[in-house]
């Protein structure tokens, strides 16, 4: 969902990120505010107050987004979900979760959480402004009120519609999971109403582009796509969740994938195992003990008049945690590790043994054959977003196809 972010600081122990698409948005609401809002309602102003309203708007639209998301981090971790932190993206901000709520009850609570609080800054800005005009505040500060308390109940309103992963497709689906006490019929549903949206949103967008508002329609556009988007990967991971959760890596892990001795040359390697396995990185080991690895970008740093000479325990490197896990380790763990790190497979090890290779094609060929038999839904299931399609199975001993 993300690309690059940056850590903002740490509120309650939630850490607050921002995508570098937030400042996208951020320019958007100056622009528009310091260009069009204000000047339109309080005119013959210097163009260096509506810019200072502009900012002053935007800095309130960025507390209002992180107190609604702190909102629902609050009453996730109240009832024990493990939360990831906030991001501010392009479309908004999200509250990430580690894990599914544990009951309906919990995803009613800390869904309807954000609306209220964003109710309740709409009422706290327009009290302000209502203040401000009786107290005859300069047009500065009640402008930038009376425009909070819109946006914020905007937000309510948008944000209520119940189409999954809205905050209404959330309280739908705690409504659906009480009532059937099935959370991935209860997902499916509400993710079908949230891709409905996001197809009206697509459609209402394309009318105005034609028209009168081709900017706005563009964002109805990118908007629904978002919305279609994060329903069908939602539905997906309930999925995986469900079938993945409480299987091991052990399971479907390949033992005695193919390793380099720890005494060969970096010659040998080439030859004997780059040029005749084409995989990109191997694990070196010494008496069966994993001493860490070897990829094809360390060897393009080595001179090739020095391959013959140099051996890999001079130039071996640790695994890095990152690429390893444990064979009890919890399978859809380990494929949110693969999601989280970008990578398709996994080195399977216990203390300094190397038992085996788990690859993100063995789980999702399970996924897929036990949804297709148990579910009826293959289709549902797809590569994690974040990977690269064209991935090799660079530690898997027999054939990438």
């Amino acid at each position: 969902m993300f690309g690059r972010t940056f850590t903002l600081f740490k509120l309650f122990d939630f850490t607050v990120k921002i995508d570098l698409s937030w400042l996208i948005i951020l320019g958007l609401v100056i622009w528009s505010l310091a260009g069009g809002v204000f000047p339109g309602r309080y005119p013959g102003m210097h163009w260096g107050v509506y810019v200072a309203m502009g900012l002053g708007g935007a800095a309130g639209l960025f507390a209002s987004i992180i107190f609604h998301e702190l909102c629902h981090s609050l009453v996730a971790r109240r009832f024990g979900m493990p939360m990831k932190g906030i991001t501010l993206f392009i479309f908004g901000g999200v509250a990430e979760m580690g894990d599914e709520p544990p009951s309906p009850k919990a995803e009613f609570s800390m869904a309807i959480a954000g609306p209220l609080s964003s109710l309740g800054l709409a009422g706290a800005f327009q009290g302000m402004a209502l203040l401000g005009n009786q107290l005859v505040w300069p047009d500065v500060l009640v402008g930038v009120f009376t425009w909070l308390a819109l946006i914020n109940a905007i937000l309510v309103a948008f944000n209520m519609i119940p189409g999954f992963p809205l905050d209404g497709g959330r309280v739908l689906r705690s409504i659906i999971w009480h009532i059937k006490g099935d959370l991935r019929k209860a997902t499916h549903i509400s993710a079908r109403v949230g891709a409905g949206f996001g197809a009206v949103l697509i459609v209402l967008g394309f009318v105005n582009l034609l028209t009168l508002n081709p900017i706005g329609g563009l964002w109805w556009i990118l908007i629904g796509f978002f919305i279609r988007s994060a329903a069908r990967q939602s539905y997906q991971s309930v999925l995986m969740r469900q079938v993945l959760g409480g299987e091991h890596v052990r399971r479907f892990m390949t033992s005695n994938p193919v390793s380099v001795p720890y005494s060969a040359t970096v010659q040998q390697l080439v030859d004997d195992y780059v040029y005749v396995y084409h995989h990109k990185m191997f694990p070196v080991v010494d008496d069966d003990r994993l001493v860490g690895c070897i990829s094809t970008r360390q060897i393009k740093d080595i001179p090739r008049e020095l391959w013959s000479a140099r051996q890999l325990s001079e130039v071996v490197s640790t695994c890095s945690p990152q690429t390893t896990t444990q064979p009890d380790a919890d399978a859809m763990s380990a494929l949110e590790q693969m999601n989280r790190t970008q990578s398709s497979r996994l080195l399977v090890v216990q203390g300094d043994k190397l038992l085996g290779i788990v690859t993100l094609k063995d789980l999702l060929r399970f996924l897929s054959l036990k949804l297709e038999l148990e579910v009826g839904d293959k289709s549902s299931v797809s590569r994690p977003q974040a990977m690269d399609e064209n991935m090799e199975d660079d530690l898997h001993g027999k054939d990438a196809a």
